[in-house]
């Protein structure tokens, strides 16, 4: 494992996968890390569905109108569950498990990109929390966050640029 620094500087969002299949092996490593993400009074409040069957990944990718078509290209997606009538923070602890896997990922020389779902829809007003919830045969109670796609890398992309950070958005002590 390389540092923390150089995995950050490296993780990359990446919308165009081979369709080589993903190990198993992999595939634990990564649900591993969602498993170990830190969660609100330690709730573990999240549910997660893998997906690697390519008709039940294009239906997910036809969720909602605008920005999911490259889940098409994935051979592997991950959704992101939480169940708001057990925590109020599930966003935020379903949101730490997701960036753990996009880091574990990285790590595993994978690419992936976050597709937001929550709060997102199709053009007729449908939202993509009811097409997932038909797709996947969800328990009523939980709400998707986001789907994960999942690949090896089709293309590359630079690592972060260093010069473009912004730190004039870091305050200390007071805005």
């Amino acid at each position: 494992m390389e540092s923390f620094a150089d995995l950050a500087q490296k993780r990359r969002s990446h919308r165009a996968f081979t369709q080589q299949e993903i190990s198993s092996e992999d595939v634990r490593l990564i649900m591993r890390a969602a498993l170990m993400a830190p969660t609100s009074k330690s709730s573990r409040n999240w549910q997660f569905v893998v997906v690697d069957d390519k008709l039940t990944i294009e239906k997910l990718a036809d969720a909602k109108s605008v920005g999911s078509q490259l889940l098409k290209n994935a051979p592997l997606a991950i959704v992101v569950f939480g169940d708001p009538t057990v925590n109020d923070c599930w966003i935020e602890d379903c949101s730490i498990a997701a960036i753990s896997m996009q880091y574990q990922i990285e790590d595993l020389g994978l690419g992936s990109c976050w597709v937001q779902m929550r709060g997102r829809g199709l053009s007729d007003g449908t939202m993509a929390d009811d097409v997932i919830h038909g797709i996947l045969n969800v328990p009523d109670n939980l709400r998707v966050l986001c789907v994960l796609g999942v690949g090896y890398k089709g293309s590359d992309r630079k690592q972060q640029n260093e010069d473009a950070l912004k730190w004039e958005n870091v305050h200390i002590n007071k805005f």
